[in-house]
């Protein structure tokens, strides 16, 4: 990588907060004033260090007892143009890496460098001045960007347009509702041409028409060679807005890759279980006198390991078992739990090759296949089984075994198109649907009349 290329460098950064402490925030209007009047010029700078820091709590020997590391040891580069997805469980650090790389909060140690000009929503409002009116926070948040009065002014009707506010433009933001804070925070962040935008949860607030908007914003931005940096909590709006996604993982980098294995595994990682089990010693497997346990994953189209799958791709559940004993009828079959252990659907094997036919000794391969646009996104876990038939004996009965995630998107061919927000149900199937045109029916009858 270049380092041309790179727009933001991140080395072993690290926050750490004292128990019981406040850090210090401007909360004159004198310090405010002053702060704003210093942001155009730092925003001006084509290159800047944000912050180098030693490790405060190792150099004064700090009581190491009392704290809570944030984010400890950060380190990643981002390029010009990437669309990066930053996600992780409540306290793992998003928001806390967000506000040191736009300056709300100084690190304890470590290094951050930003090339470009940026713009942040990081929180309802982020930014806004309460007492000013709407019209007079776009023209604040300009100013702080580093723009002139003539090139926000050229964005102004954007701005307006894209928030929906309008009626309200001229009345004290700390009037408005938080949805409309945050359309108008969004629209202003989005609009005023940053080289980064840098978006944290703005998909928690607004309707499902809000969404929509803000994502196609996102990437109207990054077509346009900027930088994106996106937390969220909404895989689905993740997954179809960034081509790279970093996992943090109480304060660390867990993983940094494509946004579908990051995703999976983190989805993988909040299950708790495997997305592929194998015995190698098979005495200790688990089985009766008949059959016995040798694996079982989930699998792709091609037979690969898939520890998470595109919701319109199918996903098989393989087991391999040993038969000890010949002469008997064998039932595999499968009970399928969601994340709350509920079971959501059970398959048991209709193979029609084997349909009432005994097993001889040996080794077999048996896969149930789910099909495309039938899962809702999340975690599934799977608990693998067989039973001889007459008489009906378990041979094994292995509670939620293996655990695989299904990613859901907003893109074409998905049961959830475009909407944005969650749909209900254990199932997400994608229905083939018609819809005619009445309208010159209604009139031919109402005109026989």
């Amino acid at each position: 990588m270049s380092d041309n290329e790179i727009v933001i460098r991140v080395e072993g950064l690290s926050k750490i907060y004292r128990l019981g402490m406040k850090e210090q925030v401007s909360d004159s209007l004198i310090e405010t004033a002053v702060k704003f009047v210093r942001s155009p010029i730092k925003n001006y700078r084509k290159y800047r260090s944000l912050y180098r820091f030693d490790d405060v709590t190792e150099k004064n020997g700090a009581d190491l007892g009392n704290i809570i590391w944030a984010i400890r040891d950060v380190s990643f580069d981002v390029r010009q143009g990437d669309v990066v997805g930053i996600i992780g469980r409540n306290g793992a650090g998003k928001s806390t890496l967000l506000k040191i790389l736009t300056r709300i909060t100084p690190p304890t140690r470590g290094r951050a460098e930003i090339r470009g000009r940026v713009s942040s929503l990081l929180e309802v409002g982020t930014g806004f001045h309460q007492e000013l009116t709407g019209r007079e926070n776009i023209y604040l948040n300009g100013t702080i960007l580093g723009m002139t009065k003539d090139e926000v002014e050229r964005k102004f009707d954007e701005i307006v347009a894209f928030s929906g506010v309008e009626r309200f433009l001229d009345t004290p933001v700390k009037r408005y509702s938080s949805g409309m804070s945050v359309r108008l925070a969004f629209a202003v962040a989005a609009h005023l041409e940053p080289e980064i935008l840098i978006v944290d949860e703005v998909l928690a607030v607004g309707d499902t028409e809000f969404q929509k908007k803000c994502i196609n914003k996102m990437q109207d931005v990054s077509r346009h060679g900027r930088t994106v940096l996106f937390v969220s909590h909404n895989m689905p709006a993740v997954a179809a807005l960034c081509s790279r996604a970093i996992l943090l993982n109480a304060g660390n980098v867990a993983m940094d890759g494509s946004t579908q294995d990051v995703i999976g595994g983190y989805l993988n990682s909040e299950a708790g279980a495997p997305p592929a089990r194998e015995w190698l010693d098979t005495s200790t497997a688990p089985g009766g006198e008949v059959a016995r346990l040798v694996s079982v994953r989930a699998v792709d189209q091609n037979s690969h390991s898939a520890p998470s799958v595109d919701i319109r791709e199918p996903v098989g559940i393989e087991m391999v078992f040993d038969v000890l004993q010949p002469g008997h009828k064998l039932l595999p079959h499968y009970w399928f739990h969601n994340d709350q252990g509920a079971v959501v659907f059970a398959s048991l094997e209709q193979d029609p090759d084997w349909w009432q036919r005994t097993y001889p000794v040996g080794r077999y391969s048996t896969t149930a296949w789910i099909p495309g646009n039938f899962l809702s996104p999340g975690s599934l876990f799977v608990t693998a089984s067989i039973a001889t038939r007459h008489p009906d004996v378990l041979q094994f009965d292995e509670q939620q075994v293996i655990s695989f995630s299904v990613r859901d998107n907003m893109g074409l061919g998905t049961a959830r198109g475009e909407w944005a927000g969650d749909l209900p149900g254990a199932v997400r199937p994608l229905f083939k649907w018609k819809t005619t045109a009445l309208t010159d029916q209604l009139l031919t009858k109402g005109q026989a009349r």
